[in-house]
């Protein structure tokens, strides 16, 4: 297991310019983390290509590794001419992520405003579709593609299981976010052992969560059942880290783990604190 962080952790930071996002890998490095997954929030690697070396050699210098490449997409609802423009998206951003040397690569599949089960099934081969296209694309450069359990839509554990199988290639997988599930109101110890098997990449966060009746007040948001969440510190929140990084290391995963931060915290300390955490965490199962 290597053990890193998202840079999306440091979202805060990068995007009010105290932090560059060399800043932000060598700040990875100095608090022991062993690679940086690479989001590019608060900083654009389409429009500023040049970033792509200068990430790499902030990397090479600060002793860590480059490990996923997470980015947005959209297939639902589209035409077909906007379908078209979609996949060419995104496959420059493939080419971004053989680039940057990475060989796993997240990206979103769907968001829609309909999120029900009839909905999603009925665009579910269109949307698995795509994810072959993509895959197949990715899969000369020695990349693997995945789909996080994100946005409410795509974010169940059997409707990401549903989309994998229907993909049905080696190098299309699932990136896990443990704490994603609580979105949708899915138990994360439940989640996680339902599709550990299907992880290219595990995320950590935590959230705390409390019921649809005690709203807590500002900076917290809603679940897909009205509940109420709010992102914590690793360690901090509501999510039985422990008992949930039991089944990720019974399970035999042995692959890149990032930590999410995206709480009210200052994110330099709520990233630190979260993964000295999951460090002693993982040490002590």
């Amino acid at each position: 297991m290597k053990l890193g962080i998202s840079t999306y952790s440091l979202y805060g930071a990068l995007q009010s310019g105290e932090m560059t996002i060399q800043d932000v890998i060598a700040f990875i490095a100095s608090i022991g983390g062993e690679h940086a997954e690479i989001v590019p929030l608060g900083f654009n690697l389409t429009e500023n290509p040049e970033l792509i070396e200068v990430i790499k050699a902030q990397a090479k210098e600060s002793g860590i590794e480059l490990s996923n490449y997470a980015v947005g997409a959209n297939f639902s609802g589209l035409d077909e001419e906007q379908f078209a423009a979609e996949i060419d998206c995104l496959k420059h951003e493939v080419d971004i992520a053989a680039a940057l040397g990475v060989r796993k690569m997240r990206h979103d599949v769907a968001s829609s405003s309909n999120l029900s089960i009839t909905n999603f099934l009925m665009e579910l081969p269109r949307l698995a579709k795509a994810c072959q296209m993509i895959a197949d694309y990715a899969a000369p450069l020695g990349i693997t593609t995945s789909v996080e359990n994100h946005g409410y839509y795509m974010q169940d554990s059997d409707r990401v299981q549903a989309l994998v199988s229907l993909v049905d290639r080696p190098n299309f997988k699932t990136t896990l976010d443990i704490g994603n599930f609580l979105c949708v109101d899915e138990n994360p110890y439940a989640a996680v052992r339902n599709n550990i098997g299907l992880a290219s990449m595990v995320h950590v966060k935590d959230f705390y969560y409390r019921p649809a009746s005690d709203y807590p007040g500002e900076g917290w948001f809603k679940s897909k059942s009205g509940n109420w969440l709010r992102g914590a510190i690793v360690g901090h929140g509501d999510i039985a880290i422990h008992k949930v990084l039991g089944l990720v290391k019974e399970s035999g995963y042995d692959d890149f783990i990032s930590i999410e931060f995206e709480g009210l915290e200052d994110c330099r300390l709520g990233t630190r604190l979260g993964f000295e955490f999951v460090k002693r965490a993982w040490s002590e199962l």
